[in-house]
C-alpha cells in the first residue's frame, strides 16, 4: 500500500485511508465524493462522508489523487497511477461519458506547443492537464 513509503511516509495509516486508496486504485473513471463514500460503506459501515472529504483533500494534497471539475456540478477523482503521463479527458456534453486519453511526455501530441509555451515565458511546465468538451461517437450517431 502506498502509506508508508515516498511522499506520503508521514501521514498515518487509517482503514478509511487504506480502503479509499484501494477503491480507487482499481476503479476506472472519475468518482464523486458521494459515489465513494456509497462504495466505503461497503466494506466500512461506520465511516462517515466527512471523513471520506478529509481523506480525499488529503490525498489529493499529498499527490495519490487528482481532483477534477468536469462541470458537471461535482468535484470527481481519480488515482494517479503514472504521475509522468501527460493525462487528458474528452468529455461528452451530452452523456456525460469521460474518456481518459494518457500518453508519455515523449509521445505528447502537444509537445511541440508546450516547449514553445515554455521558451516564450520562460515558464517550466511540470504536468498538464486538459479537458475537450464534445459529442462521443454516440451522441453524434444519436444527432443524425
Amino acid at each position: 500500500m502506498p502509506f508508508g513509503k515516498g511522499r506520503c511516509w508521514r501521514f498515518r495509516r487509517t482503514q478509511a485511508r487504506e480502503a479509499l486508496i484501494k477503491l480507487l486504485s482499481r476503479t476506472k473513471g472519475h468518482l464523486s465524493a458521494e459515489e465513494i463514500f456509497w462504495e466505503l460503506k461497503k466494506v466500512l459501515p461506520g465511516v462517515g462522508l466527512a471523513t471520506v472529504y478529509r481523506t480525499l483533500d488529503l490525498l489529493t494534497e499529498i499527490g495519490l489523487i487528482k481532483r477534477y471539475d468536469f462541470k458537471d456540478g461535482k468535484a470527481r477523482y481519480e488515482f494517479i497511477h503514472n504521475d509522468n503521463a501527460e493525462h487528458y479527458h474528452l468529455i461528452c456534453k451530452n452523456c456525460g461519458k469521460i474518456i481518459d486519453y494518457e500518453v508519455t511526455p515523449e509521445e505528447d501530441p502537444l509537445k511541440d506547443f508546450k516547449n514553445s509555451i515554455q521558451k516564450k515565458f520562460n515558464f517550466k511546465i511540470e504536468s498538464s492537464d486538459l479537458q475537450f468538451y464534445g459529442l462521443c461517437e454516440n451522441c453524434q450517431k444519436l444527432e443524425k
